[in-house]
């Protein structure tokens, strides 16, 4: 009944298998890949005719991680998966970027690519599973897929590479100074397709050290894939990509002239208008049947690129005339909104971020629950892509792929300089709003969020700043890279690599190739270009900001912490919560505590969370032997005194102990409500406390010895 094909071979510390044929048997393609005890299905469907008048590309890649997977039950209300997590979205998109430029040029038939994790081991990512098993599929199912490609984690330990690091080492990384790099790299047999990266302040030779381990790492995968392609690949698809060699001739003798023309002009909207406008008046020239051609899309595309590559190459000139090194002129501002906690403009030509932080406590921390467990988050960056940015009327919606994309890659920037949440108790929110977009509003977000975070004091390790790298390549090998692209050089060319990083290193790296790879030569190149270009904008960053703010805004929040024993914690909690909730209540602060003990004490108000502080004190702290307390009388007996001297423990001073001379009742001198100072003279053997009042000066709250030697040593 079933045709099963299994392949496996050892792959670092696990087994990797690839199987097939009993799945899933209507898919065009699909493949389980199994690495470890985490298992990832893979279907691929593809239409076998285009819709009509398709223009592009429609791609779609799914990734769903199933709770089942993990033998957990989701959370929320309605207990099933509803809309994807940001892992899954993340996830996708490591997926659809180093497959879709594979496809053969011309392919405008709808694919669908859907990975669903099965089994989670808790040790294994299944992203990189993900990814072989959807390239398998892929690889067999027919589709006009000039792979596979196959993809590896990398860790950096010790000064050494560690191939696909555990879930646990990856969770982990910020709190571990030894590990310092999380990489994702994907490639075919002779070249590497996509990066992503989470790194602590590596350098460049470091990094294309990694990168190159993981393209060698992934090899036995792509032999793998192709062992199993072998023995299970259905026909090819009888596909032959559209000749338009007699269209794009037309079109060129038509309209290059004005196309060139347009691109001489440096402002964005004039040349947006312009090039729509060279198009218009191409099409004025065509026949109706040419009109018609479903590749006059392409056609118009290709000259387009053809008069951007061939200036750039031939004359290294670029659209705005700036040189192939130059970045774009850099204005910064910071603490321009009164009211936020730390705020920043970050403007590089036609690109500007505004972006704005806010610290908040414990409360608003994010709760993540993953198929690895729930955690806590308490760094967050949300980047928002309004239409206005690019002078458009466009739908706005919820954050997509493409925000969540950049808003992750600029966060991975960011948090290998935060502080320690033990040496900064605070919830920090960067909100990254485009108001202007011409290229690489990513790193934008990146310069804007270093600057808003050290305007609102958060103690960075050190400012970062991120750079957009592009490329064009020709076909005779001759090559150039640019320095902080524009949108249509991004469009139009080959590469689009994002460095991030302080002046001692790289934090964070992403890098997609339109093209079968690079090779180390050219991301070498490109990884010095890209130093140069981030350490001249962290000069320009300097000028508005060069360290952060030592006091924070007025209207932030004052977080203070304390540790209590953990066998204190249901004592400040109290019964239903009754004891933590009065002293938010009498003290006017925010008061969190964990399982371990520890307790952040929020407010704007100074005197309130020094309230809360001796509240709390008051309830953990034990009475020690010999200091002196200040009380207030809560009781008169004929044998003594009851003094509330310590939170709400009571002790007796005896008559004897309240003054030196003899009474003839403790209310000659006492009454209820007085405050006086105490000393513990210890505990009786029943353990009630003996507190004396006639050794201690009740004005200046002093021992009386004490007092007396000073005097004595002045003499």
């Amino acid at each position: 009944m079933f045709n099963e094909v299994k392949k496996s071979i050892q792959w670092g510390e696990e087994e990797l298998t690839l199987e097939t044929g009993k799945v899933a048997r209507q898919a065009d393609g699909s493949v389980i890949a199994t690495l470890g005890e985490t298992s990832v299905m893979a279907n691929v469907t593809f239409a076998k005719e285009p819709k009509p008048g398709q223009d592009f590309f429609p791609l779609t890649v799914h990734y769903q991680e199933k709770y089942y997977a993990a033998g957990k039950v989701p959370g929320g209300f309605f207990k099933r998966e509803a809309r994807p997590t940001e892992k899954e979205t993340l996830t996708a998109r490591l997926i659809d970027r180093p497959i879709r430029p594979l496809f053969v040029s011309g392919f405008k038939n709808e694919v669908l690519v859907m990975c669903t994790v099965l089994s989670h081991d808790l040790v294994n990512d299944p992203d990189i599973v993900a990814m072989i098993a959807a390239s398998a599929a892929l690889t067999i199912s027919g589709a006009p897929f000039m792979g596979p490609i196959a993809g590896a984690r990398v860790g950096f330990e010790d000064g050494e590479y560690v191939l696909n690091p555990t879930c646990d080492d990856m969770h982990k990384l910020r709190d571990n100074p030894e590990q310092r790099l999380d990489l994702v790299v994907a490639g075919t047999k002779d070249a590497v397709m996509m990066v992503e990266s989470e790194a602590y302040e590596l350098t460049e030779a470091e990094m294309l050290g990694a990168v190159t381990f993981a393209h060698e790492q992934i090899q036995p995968v792509i032999d793998l894939i192709i062992e199993l392609a072998e023995d299970a690949a259905k026909e090819p698809f009888d596909f032959q990509p559209p000749n338009y060699d007699d269209l794009y001739d037309v079109v060129k003798k038509a309209g290059e002239d004005k196309i060139r023309a347009a691109y001489a002009i440096t402002d964005k909207q004039e040349r947006t208008a312009a090039v729509a406008a060279a198009k218009t008046e191409i099409k004025e020239g065509l026949s109706e049947e040419q009109l018609e051609d479903p590749n006059l899309g392409s056609a118009l595309k290709k000259l387009e690129s053809g008069v951007l590559r061939g200036a750039v190459v031939k004359d290294g000139k670029r659209i705005d005339g700036r040189a192939l090194d130059e970045v774009r002129p850099i204005v910064s501002q910071v603490g321009l909104l009164p009211r936020t906690h730390g705020s920043a403009l970050f403007t590089r030509g036609e690109t500007q971020g505004l972006v704005v932080t806010t610290l908040g406590t414990g409360d608003d921390e994010q709760m993540i629950d993953a198929l690895t467990g729930t955690y806590k988050s308490n760094f967050l960056l949300h980047y928002n892509f309004p239409p206005y940015s690019v002078g458009e009327a466009g739908r706005v919606g919820p954050p997509g792929r493409r925000e969540i994309g950049h808003g992750k890659l600029a966060w991975r920037a960011l948090q290998a300089v935060l502080p320690s949440a033990t040496d900064f108790p605070y919830t920090i929110r960067v909100v990254s709003e485009i108001t202007e977009s011409n290229g690489s509003s990513s790193m934008a977000s990146v310069c804007g969020g270093s600057l808003s975070m050290m305007d609102a004091a958060v103690p960075l390790k050190a400012p970062v700043a991120g750079v957009a790298m592009g490329l064009v390549l020709e076909d005779d090998g001759s090559y150039a890279v640019l320095t902080d692209i524009l949108g249509d050089e991004d469009h139009l060319g080959d590469m689009d690599f994002k460095v991030a990083g302080t002046e001692n290193g790289i934090t964070s790296l992403q890098m997609d190739i339109k093209v079968a790879g690079i090779t180390p030569e050219i991301m070498e190149k490109a990884l010095a270009q890209a130093k140069e270009g981030r350490m001249h904008i962290l000069g320009e960053m300097n000028k508005a900001l060069a360290e952060g703010r030592t006091e924070f805004s007025a209207h932030a929040p004052r977080i203070e912490t304390m540790t209590v024993p953990t066998d204190k914690i249901r004592e400040v909690i109290g019964s239903g919560g009754k004891v933590i909730r009065e002293i938010v209540e009498v003290s006017g602060a925010k008061v969190d505590i964990n399982d371990d003990g520890v307790i952040k004490i929020a407010s704007p108000n100074g005197d309130a969370i020094q309230k809360a502080y001796d509240m709390i004190h008051a309830i953990v702290a034990e009475p020690e032997e010999g200091e002196i307390y200040k009380g207030k009388v809560v009781k008169i007996v004929d044998f003594g005194a009851f003094v509330n001297f310590f939170g709400k423990r009571d002790g007796l001073v005896h008559v004897s102990q309240i003054e030196n001379r003899r009474l003839n009742h403790p209310s000659d001198v006492l009454k209820e409500g007085q405050e006086v100072f105490v000393k513990l003279l210890g505990f009786d053997e029943r353990g009630k406390v003996r507190l004396a009042m006639k050794m201690v000066d009740q004005e200046s709250g002093e021992e009386i010895a004490q007092e007396n030697k000073k005097k004595e040593d002045a003499e």
